[in-house]
């Protein structure tokens, strides 16, 4: 998004957002677009806000570009993370590879901790493809042993274009019908029901 574009949306939204307008950064991976980018929405909402306005910002992110500054930039300005995490290491590298074509599990879990560290509020999202929606248990062990305690979990359904046919990496009802009501069992089967 360019940057002319971006601070014309701020400024005709903030004055029609009520007492807390609310921002959601998705698409692609919003990091891309840098930490200045976001400095500069920042002031562009507290230029175009109305006295009173407390302004919600969401970013959704595979969380790869994080690091300390980030963190305190975005814990300062109370953003809401969701961080892409698909379950335990083989479950969540299997397609979630690092622009090298590397894995990427073993950094997103750094970053948690950062977030940790500089108590940025997060969640998890999962989402669920034709692996780790068959691992119900693991996916909740993992979770759990995290202290991965706010998450959603997100059917992956594509359509492969030369067939017009489920892309193979994708969930069917069924299977995310017996992935929720298993991991449902594991979680009240627990005792412990955090999530």
């Amino acid at each position: 998004m360019p940057l002319e574009i971006a601070e014309e949306m701020v400024r005709q939204y903030m004055p029609l957002g009520g007492p807390s307008p609310s921002f959601g950064w998705q698409g692609g991976e919003p990091t891309l677009r840098g930490l200045d980018f976001f400095k500069r929405v920042v002031e562009w909402q507290q230029q175009y806000g109305v006295s009173g306005q407390a302004v919600g910002n969401g970013l959704q992110t595979n969380a790869l570009l994080l690091d300390e500054e980030w963190a305190k930039f975005l814990a300062e300005y109370n953003f809401l993370l969701g961080v892409s995490v698909d379950g335990p290491q083989d479950l969540h590298d299997h397609y979630r590879r690092n622009v090298a074509g590397g894995p990427s599990w073993e950094r997103v879990m750094r970053v948690l901790g950062i977030l940790r560290q500089h108590s940025v509020e997060f969640n998890i999202l999962v989402l669920l493809n034709d692996r780790n929606v068959k691992e119900p248990r693991r996916v909740y062990d993992f979770l759990r042993r995290n202290d991965l305690n706010f998450i959603q979990f997100i059917p992956c359904v594509e359509q492969d274009p030369s067939t017009g046919l489920p892309a193979p990496y994708s969930v069917t009802p069924e299977e995310y019908g017996e992935f929720l009501c298993a991991l449902f069992d594991e979680w009240y089967g627990d005792g412990q029901t955090r999530f």
